[in-house]
């Protein structure tokens, strides 16, 4: 059987060059994470599924935002686990902890891209377009919420002091990629 890995191309393959023009190192830079690995998780958060997906290490958080190594609050039930590692192979142990009970491990690394956004002026540049208040009082890394950036749904995602990671559907990857660059102009100097 042909491996089809071969054929696959990122949402923003077409930008790369856009992306590393755009990007002022030390200042802020934009990348995409192409084929980042995603197990969307539904399963009771006190059942025994819950501690059978524990002991693989995916602990689950338990608060709205809260973020536990790669794995990201979405909902009372709902977690997004977010790899580097095989996608395939990780939904099949996350299904296989959650078993016969009510819940589900599904494969969604296809549904959303990665942008990964660093530097000093990072921030200042979500600013721009995100409703959140993004102030380390209230923002800090390890937080993840579902917000809007330029009116468009996205995940982001706080992984460092000057680093985000912003998780939009892949058929909105073009246009947040695009606004991000524009927003970025303004510290090209």
């Amino acid at each position: 059987m042909a491996d089809l890995t071969t054929l696959r191309r990122s949402p923003l393959a077409h930008l790369a060059d856009q992306l590393a023009a755009g990007s002022v190192p030390g200042t802020v830079e934009l990348r995409e994470a192409a084929y980042t690995g995603m197990v969307s998780l539904r399963v009771d958060p006190a059942g025994p599924a819950a501690e059978r997906v524990a002991a693989l290490g995916a602990r689950l958080p338990t608060r709205c935002g809260d973020v536990a190594s790669n794995v990201l609050w979405l909902g009372p039930d709902e977690w997004l686990v977010v790899t580097d590692a095989d996608a395939v192979a990780l939904t099949d142990q996350l299904a296989a902890a959650v078993g016969e009970e009510a819940g589900l491990a599904i494969d969604v690394s296809a549904n959303r891209t990665v942008l990964e956004l660093t530097g000093a002026s990072a921030r200042a540049v979500l600013e721009k377009g995100c409703p959140l208040d993004l102030h380390p009082r209230t923002f800090t890394p390890g937080r993840a919420v579902t917000t809007t950036l330029a009116r468009i749904p996205v995940l982001l995602w706080q992984t460092g002091e000057t680093s985000y990671r912003l998780l939009p559907r892949s058929s909105f990857a073009d246009y947040v990629a695009r606004w991000l660059l524009d927003a970025m102009t303004e510290f090209s100097g």
